[in-house]
């Protein structure tokens, strides 16, 4: 079993990492849940989108937010393009013949990327870290992977080269010259069983010249989106996730609900923000369309347009202007 080495932190004992508040859910609790699961619905539709292919690339002072799927969005800014946590597999499991399965098609077909510079993997539960699409992507494109500590040793073991991992509040220089910084999330890892919290998870922040973009992973809600926004300033652009949040009794720890992903967009004191985390893969108990609502019923409650944000559209392609007092495309 390959284990992180490297000093005590607050979030690392020397053999496993941790977050502030311990997960407190068992076995016996995940097996309630297994046999009491009251499913919303879901309807399988693996049409295209029909959405443009994204440009090749997008100028200085330029964002451009594509949505895949899942938890994959496609970030075009300043020359660069960065992939999040890619998954274009048939299933989020260890094999493709059981697990989880694909409801709706990529937003973005494979072949129509653009040249990807680096792919940023939060953490490594299947729905975030896909090997099938990791090695596709470092066999046609050849990007750097960043990820947290802990997780280098998956890669290396499907042939990825051009690996950096970080630990939270470490930076990294972009191929273009600006940083990116693993930030705090409310999650946990494992593949398997026996590897639980072996580990780390993150979010992450880019600078762009129109201000920070956020890129949240995983996470339940905590005072770790504040704390960002005092270390950050405000967001240009946040990558919310909003679905696979019921049970709440179960799910709440690991998953924000969309009334918790909008309280995050207020802590962040985001310009935009976009759902994504939702009606790809049937991971939880809320329907496939369920967190769309419950979104629009969340900015409604705090007097918020929707097209601040928007449960992010398959394939649509979102362009950011830059903050106030940013450069400005």
């Amino acid at each position: 079993m390959t284990r992180h080495r490297g000093p005590v932190s607050d979030h690392f004992d020397g053999e496993r990492f941790h977050n502030a508040e311990p997960f407190g859910k068992t076995a016996a609790e995940l097996l309630r849940w297994r046999l009491s699961r009251k499913r919303g619905k879901w309807l399988r539709d693996l049409a295209p989108h029909g959405q443009p292919p994204p440009p090749a690339r997008v100028g200085e002072g330029g964002l451009r937010a594509s949505y895949v799927n899942q938890a994959t969005v496609l970030l075009q800014a300043d020359g660069l393009n960065l992939l999040t946590d890619p998954v274009w597999s048939e299933r989020v499991s260890p094999v493709q013949w059981a697990g989880p399965q694909r409801y709706r098609a990529p937003g973005i077909p494979f072949e129509q990327l653009p040249r990807i510079d680096v792919a940023i993997i939060s953490h490594n539960h299947y729905d975030h870290m896909d090997a099938d699409t990791l090695r596709r992507l470092w066999r046609e494109h050849d990007p750097v992977f960043v990820t947290a500590l802990g997780n280098a040793h998956h890669l290396r073991a499907w042939g990825l080269e051009k690996i950096v991992e970080l630990d939270w509040d470490q930076q990294w220089t972009l191929p273009n010259g600006r940083t990116l910084t693993a930030a705090r999330a409310q999650h946990w890892s494992g593949r398997a069983g026996y590897d639980a919290n072996l580990a780390l998870w993150m979010s992450c922040v880019i600078d762009t010249a129109g201000g920070p973009v956020y890129f949240a992973g995983d996470s339940g809600y905590g005072p770790h989106y504040a704390e960002l926004f005092r270390r950050h300033g405000a967001m240009r652009l946040s990558l919310l996730p909003i679905g696979a949040y019921l049970p709440r009794w179960f799910m709440a720890y690991q998953h924000m609900d969309p009334a918790e992903a909008v309280q995050a967009h207020l802590d962040l004191h985001s310009a935009f923000s976009m759902g994504i985390h939702y009606g790809s893969f049937e991971l939880a108990d809320d329907g496939q369309e369920e967190a769309v609502e419950d979104l629009r019923k969340a900015l409604d409650a705090h007097g918020l347009p929707c097209d601040v944000f928007p449960a992010a559209a398959f394939g649509y392609g979102y362009d950011v202007p830059a903050l106030p007092g940013k450069i400005d495309p």
